[in-house]
């Protein structure tokens, strides 16, 4: 291999880097400032001024601000996945201990105000499900993601024994009903300034796990 040709190659794979490095900062950028203030309230230009990214590079990346805010929801469940899948295969644990794992991070990182891992979906889900349809589809995936998650977690539960079952309640059924409750009391909670709407269905949670 040439020299030359050895050196358009690191060029593109610094490019290539380069281009990812500069998407991705603009998405963490974006997602901080969307899930503090929320969609409307933050324009282009203070992403752009934020990430201290020019506005050319914003438009190479994405089309619109909506592609942008669907991006950003995108990439928050693929993050979101991971975290999923790194209690799902947390050795020895029960399927009872894994959802309250879950539900515990989801109590402590809503109250007194939320922490911006936890606000994104509070956030956004009554703020754009009617002004931007691709980002209302991105969310139902996500929820639906969770659930599903939360669905398995239930099955395994009743199978290990750890979650009692509830007559006449699929395991789907009880995983949206625990979600429902949950993203509703973080809204609930956002609007009463007070951590009551989620130590009620704290409660509520802990009791049918079974603890």
């Amino acid at each position: 291999m040439s020299v030359t040709t050895l050196g358009a190659i690191v060029s593109d794979t610094s490019t290539t880097h380069q281009s990812v490095d500069t998407r991705t900062h603009l998405l963490a950028t974006g997602y901080q400032l969307i899930a503090q203030k929320g969609f409307t309230a933050v324009g282009i230009k203070q992403i752009l001024d934020t990430a201290g990214v020019p506005k050319g590079s914003f438009y190479h990346y994405f089309a619109s601000k909506e592609a942008f805010g669907e991006a950003i929801i995108e990439h928050y469940f693929t993050s979101y996945k991971q975290r999923l899948d790194a209690i799902s295969s947390a050795p020895d644990v029960s399927a009872q201990q894994k959802i309250y794992n879950y539900f515990q991070n989801w109590y402590d990182t809503q109250q007194n105000g939320c922490n911006h891992e936890k606000c994104l979906v509070v956030k956004l889900s009554a703020e754009v499900a009617d002004i931007s349809e691709p980002m209302r589809v991105a969310l139902d995936i996500g929820r639906e993601q969770t659930i599903e998650w939360l669905s398995q977690q239930i099955k395994a539960g009743w199978a290990d024994g750890s979650i009692p079952r509830q007559d006449n309640i699929a395991a789907e059924s009880m995983a949206k009903r625990w979600y429902f409750a949950w993203l509703g009391a973080s809204l609930i909670a956002k609007i009463s300034q007070t951590n009551t709407p989620l130590a009620e269905v704290w409660q509520m949670t802990t009791t049918q796990l079974g603890r």
